[in-house]
């Protein structure tokens, strides 16, 4: 997981660099026109980008149209400074492009810039309320919880399955076991379904939220793997073991759009399990002690919660190895929607934590 993660930063990095390297130059390779910024600057929230077009004194244009990610924005007869706000716009790497018309011609020069959180997250910390037990056979990947149970999904080939919990005693009440070769990741209900996804397979499985019937399988090509999703009652977010959260469309998983996770220094990558609760996107970081809380609209990390030592090294289950202790992780976030109750866990925990967040 670490690997794919890594390739993407080098990608992002390699785009970046080619774009700086060639943003002096236009579709017509003898013209010399310019633009600044340069690409790879970033931006806060809110800081508005001020964007010029430099040419040497044979061009005269015509206009100059403005493009951000292709959408036009604005046009202008001559060079002066066109500025683009920044405080709506989604998090991570913009294109800027000017379009300038000379005698019926088009060129294009085009830059890019980093848009980042406007301010540091918010500080959270954690108070437990109450202590549940949980399966520690559970290499938990997905939780939910709705009408008085938890349902949890859960990883690792041979033992991946789909589970009805009673959440007082935490033993299992329904279960139905996937394919032994597919390694079970995230899963969301949806009306009165249970979709789940998995982790390199590309495959996800539809079931009947009542009977845990399997109803159908559906390729899934999002992203570079399946890790957490969720639902917000009108789309699915899902994410891929980078920055990215893609949003899906609920009947039939395909990509509608996506934000990349930004806090105010950079992108934070590996974004796991997810929880959607009163607006917000509640996401663990995979093998830290961390729970984000994300603006689901631009990507901006607005709340950081410390979640060390949820579960102290005394009360780990004896049978653990070190590898384990590495391996098993805080990952699962569920929300009781109606008792405004917060549940967390962690991949083969003895315990699930009904918490609540608070400032550190």
């Amino acid at each position: 997981m670490k690997n794919r993660s890594i390739l993407l930063i080098a990608a992002l990095a390699l785009i970046i660099y080619s774009c700086q390297s060639c943003q002096n130059k236009t579709a017509d390779t003898g013209s010399d026109i310019t633009i600044s910024p340069d690409a790879g600057t970033s931006y806060k929230a809110g800081t508005d980008i001020k964007v010029n077009v430099h040419y040497a004194g044979a061009v005269k244009p015509d206009s100059i149209v403005y493009l951000l990610d292709s959408v036009r924005l604005s046009s202008k007869k001559d060079s002066s400074a066109f500025s683009i706000k920044t405080d709506r716009l989604p998090m991570g790497i913009r294109m800027i492009t000017a379009k300038v018309y000379q005698a019926g011609k088009a060129q294009d020069v085009s830059t890019n810039v980093v848009v980042m959180a406007a301010k540091a997250p918010e500080e959270l910390t954690y108070k437990v309320e109450k202590v549940f037990p949980h399966d520690t056979s559970a290499y938990t990947e997905g939780l939910l919880y709705h009408d008085g149970y938890l349902y949890e999904s859960t990883g690792s080939k041979g033992t991946s399955d789909l589970r009805k919990v009673d959440l007082t005693t935490g033993k299992v009440v329904q279960r139905q076991a996937i394919d032994p070769k597919i390694f079970g990741e995230g899963s969301a209900i949806i009306g009165d379904k249970i979709v789940m996804f998995t982790y390199t397979e590309k495959i996800g499985y539809v079931f009947d939220k009542n009977t845990f019937k399997l109803q159908k399988t559906f390729t899934n090509n999002v992203g570079v793997e399946g890790w957490g999703v969720t639902y917000d009652g009108n789309k699915m977010y899902l994410d891929d073991s980078t920055n990215r959260i893609w949003f899906l469309d609920k009947n039939d998983y395909h990509q509608t759009g996506f934000i990349d996770v930004y806090d105010d220094k950079g992108p934070i990558e590996k974004v796991n399990e997810l929880e959607y609760i009163d607006g917000k996107l509640y996401s663990n970081v995979y093998t830290t002690d961390t729970i984000l809380v994300i603006n689901p609209k631009t990507g901006a990390v607005l709340q950081r919660a410390d979640m060390k030592n949820l579960l102290p090294k005394s009360q780990y289950p004896a049978n653990w190895t070190e590898f384990d202790k590495g391996e098993n992780v805080l990952n699962g976030i569920a929300w009781d929607e109606k008792g405004k109750r917060l549940f967390v866990t962690g991949k083969k925990w003895p315990h699930l934590y009904q918490i609540s967040l608070v400032k550190k």
